[in-house]
């Protein structure tokens, strides 16, 4: 899934820097002697991705093969760069390729002619199209509940005749519709009504912050009682709008972005969901491993998922947390996901006292 830039700290996470990664964007030898190289392609240039999801899994794979090698591309969320990425590495004879795509559907094609060739590809935290080996996320349409259930505990008695405003995801990437879809399933038969709601194409914030002041404008800063936002870079949009029409009422967002954990301790934002890198990782570069050296996946793939083209993917899904301003500390802060003197500027130390953040 798209998501916006955000700061971790990750205490426990040392790299040699003799770890041999391939430089984004560096121009390599086209050659196809890389039977023990690991591809991984991964979608924009949100600093979760280089300084996490890149590292973790780069750490776990030397750790599993001494003498693999990471490929590491960025699209910096450009399809067409992927595309190239992509079949540059099948071309020099990579043999697993870990793909977080930038767009699911248009990767289909690329991952279905890599197959034939014998090349075996893991989609990462998003589902692609075409015949996928393993896929390693979290479970999406638990989260669009989770997000759903995080709002009605908001609302709270007003939440049978609440009237709520939606910002879904990116209709192009799958694990936007499964939000939407988890978020639905409770919205639908808990709440008054969805009194608006829109897609938001590439998780653009910008469209984002136009469409929910299109909707303060036709239904006035009265006209709903809670907004339910994809990610946190659309729910800041909507706090931005709120804000200047005076408006505060429930509003989610998700993956517990710095600025969006600072929003919660201002009591601007309601909650956000937490999905933890590093498992996703790490389970994603020893899946790599055990298909480049023909091993069996089974004991770390214990469910299966299905794309629009292909079902029984084997595939690893990970469970989130909902964050609030009251558990922050015994979440994402406890797991060294943040550090507390990065959310509490100058101007939170008094409210981050006051929760007990430090």
């Amino acid at each position: 899934m798209h998501v916006q830039p955000r700061r971790f700290f990750i205490g426990a996470l040392t790299l040699s820097l003799a770890l041999p990664l391939a430089a984004c964007g560096s121009e390599q030898p086209k050659t196809r002697n890389d039977d023990n190289s690991i591809g991984l392609l991964l979608p924009d240039k949100a600093e979760r991705y280089d300084d996490f999801d890149r590292r973790i899994m780069a750490s776990k794979i030397a750790s599993r093969c001494l003498e693999c090698k990471l490929a590491y591309r960025n699209a910096a969320g450009d399809v067409e760069t992927q595309r190239r990425q992509f079949e540059e590495m099948v071309d020099r004879g990579v043999r697993v390729i870990v793909l977080d795509a930038v767009d699911s559907r248009a990767a289909g094609p690329w991952v279905d002619a890599a197959a034939k060739k014998g090349v075996k590809v893991v989609a990462y935290d998003r589902l692609a199209e075409g015949a996928i080996a393993a896929h390693v996320s979290y479970d999406n349409e638990k989260i669009g509940e989770l997000q759903a259930e995080g709002l009605l505990t908001a609302l709270g008695t007003r939440a049978a005749t609440a009237r709520v405003l939606m910002l879904n995801g990116s209709p192009s990437d799958p694990n936007a519709v499964s939000f939407k879809k988890g978020a639905h399933a409770v919205l639908d038969h808990k709440v008054g009504r969805i009194v608006y709601e829109k897609d938001i194409p590439g998780w653009s914030v910008p469209l984002a912050r136009k469409k929910i002041t299109e909707a303060v404008n036709t239904l006035g800063p009265t006209g709903f009682d809670a907004v339910y936002a994809a990610n946190d870079g659309m729910a800041g949009a909507a706090a931005e709008v709120l804000e200047k029409s005076g408006t505060h009422l429930p509003l989610g967002g998700q993956d517990a972005e710095l600025t969006a954990l600072q929003r919660l301790v201002k009591g601007v934002q309601t909650f956000t969901v937490y999905k933890e890198v590093r498992p996703e990782a790490q389970t994603a570069g020893e899946i790599a491993v055990d298909l480049l050296q023909g091993k069996s996946i089974g004991y770390l793939t214990p469910t299966t998922v299905a794309s629009k083209s292909h079902s029984h993917i084997p595939a690893k899904l990970f469970s989130a947390r909902i964050v609030t301003r009251k558990n922050m500390a015994d979440t994402v802060i406890r797991d060294g996901a943040v550090r507390a003197d990065l959310i509490c500027t100058k101007d939170l130390k008094a409210d981050c006292a006051a929760l007990g953040i430090e």
